[in-house]
């Protein structure tokens, strides 16, 4: 009877150890597994984080790619129009040399007529002398009147050569007159496109972004803006990566430890029932 008395302490001792063990176990697998679903709470919550920055990286990407080639697209715009005026101004400059230079050969031609219709009467005059020299002058020859006859035929011919020439030239005139007006007005509507897509109120002014609201500016300012959201979203998705690697490594870490204390319950458990 002593000796039961004096067993049973003992062995009541070791049992209750192991039921404190087991307890303390049971506990740390508990708060383990409350560290293992809170850490995968934290990972599915990034991991929608990470796909919806993910998607406004994406929509900041396709918009900076857009605003880049609208910005190429008016700097190709605005050269059109500057090169088309700057041709229109030499164009301009060259027609106005030419319609001079039509207008002066125009006036020695006119010149050239006066004087051959001044000579044609001079010949006529002659003709009619001679003729008349001839009817009471039996010996002059009948050859230099077929020539003087024939020396105002040459004339008039040329007068009318010549007239055919100016009409030539003032039709030319007039359509290179014409010509010099559709290129000023080009010169013109070319000169308002690059102005009014610029903002300048000069071609040889520089331009200034700041307080400019011209349609190169504007699509200038959307380009700048799309660029700051590029980097803005891609720092956000960066950011939100890290974060989501950190709550993976996290979460793996609680696992294990999870794992380990359960395995070590499992054990404590199948000791008890050993002993």
């Amino acid at each position: 009877m002593d000796n039961i008395l004096n067993s049973n302490p003992q062995r009541y001792g070791v049992t209750e150890k192991k039921k404190s063990d087991i307890d303390l176990l049971t506990s740390q697998v508990t708060d383990a597994q409350a560290v293992v679903d809170q850490q995968s709470t934290v990972v599915a919550s990034l991991n929608q984080k990470s796909i919806k920055y993910q998607g406004y990286l994406l929509d900041a990407e396709s918009s900076r790619t857009q605003a880049k080639s609208n910005k190429e697209l008016v700097d190709q715009v605005v050269q059109n129009g500057l090169d088309l005026f700057q041709n229109s101004e030499i164009a301009f400059s060259k027609m106005t040399v030419a319609n001079e230079a039509t207008e002066e050969v125009a006036k020695e031609v006119t010149v050239l007529i006066n004087k051959l219709i001044y000579s044609v009467e001079i010949i006529n005059k002659l003709s009619n002398l001679v003729i008349r020299k001839k009817s009471l002058n039996p010996l002059i020859s009948d050859d230099l009147i077929t020539k003087i006859n024939a020396a105002g035929t040459d004339s008039n011919n040329a007068i009318a050569l010549t007239l055919v020439a100016l009409k030539s030239i003032f039709a030319a005139q007039s359509l290179s007159l014409e010509s010099e007006a559709s290129t000023a007005l080009e010169q013109k509507q070319a000169l308002n496109l690059y102005l009014t897509l610029t903002g300048k109120k000069d071609p040889q002014e520089t331009f200034i972004l700041e307080g400019n609201n011209s349609v190169q500016a504007l699509i200038y300012k959307a380009n700048d803006e799309a660029k700051a959201n590029y980097l803005e979203a891609n720092k956000a998705n960066d950011e939100t990566t890290r974060q989501l690697n950190v709550a993976n490594i996290n979460l793996n870490k609680a696992q294990v430890e999870l794992k380990s204390l359960q395995a070590a319950l499992a054990a404590a458990n199948a000791a008890a029932l050993a002993s």
